[in-house]
């Protein structure tokens, strides 16, 4: 299965490229695109970016000093700004009480630690911490999301019904840990499953049309 697994990596790196993933300046910063690209598209986390780069640098310190009125204004853009206003107060708040403020402390955190100190966090959920422990402090966990399942499930790989641990496990006992495979792949997936493999498949064309 593992040979399988780096035949598609290798038929969608050939296909679409390097993505580039994750876009941020920083890891915070990336961690603050992470809780922002919840339940909405890219394009507006990125308008939602901008708006809080135009308020001053992204940083723990910024985003502290920065009025709850003008935190919610500046991530409008990102859609359910009450919530995801409360969830970086929350992620701030963790890292100003048991780190100094300062990410690279909860970063040394070994990594099964550092997860479940993220899964901790209100408003964190698997997806979301794996994200953060993937693309912000580049351990070698695969990201799951909707794509990554429903690509592989309709292609016999694994169980349409399985869970994200299960996928995870699954993936990750197949693929080298390596940190920027998972990442380019991850990604990958991504650009595969908003263009071809939609809830309703656009298999003409597709990368994997004829992969079995």
């Amino acid at each position: 299965m593992g040979t399988k697994l780096l035949e598609i990596y290798q038929i969608l790196f050939d296909h679409f490229g390097p993505r580039n993933w994750w876009p941020a300046d920083s890891a915070f910063e990336m961690i603050v695109g992470a809780l922002l690209t919840q339940n909405t598209a890219w394009k507006n986390v990125e308008k939602a970016i901008m708006n809080l780069k135009h308020l001053g640098p992204i940083t723990p310190e910024g985003l502290k000093r920065l009025p709850p009125s003008k935190l919610k204004d500046a991530i409008r853009p990102a859609g359910y700004y009450n919530q995801k206003t409360k969830r970086l107060q929350n992620i701030i708040e963790v890292l100003f009480k048991y780190y100094e403020g300062d990410l690279d402390l909860l970063f040394a955190l070994p990594t099964e630690t550092l997860r479940e100190r993220l899964l901790a966090v209100s408003g964190i959920g698997p997806e979301t911490a794996d994200s953060i422990l993937l693309y912000g402090a580049e351990r070698p966990v695969f990201v799951i999301d909707t794509y990554t399942i429903r690509i592989l499930s309709r292609h016999g790989l694994i169980a349409e019904e399985v869970s994200y641990a299960e996928a995870q496990e699954w993936i990750m006992d197949n693929l080298p840990f390596e940190v920027p495979l998972f990442n380019e792949f991850h990604a990958l997936f991504v650009a595969l499953g908003k263009e071809y493999c939609r809830p309703k498949p656009k298999c003409e064309g597709c990368p994997l049309e004829n992969f079995s």
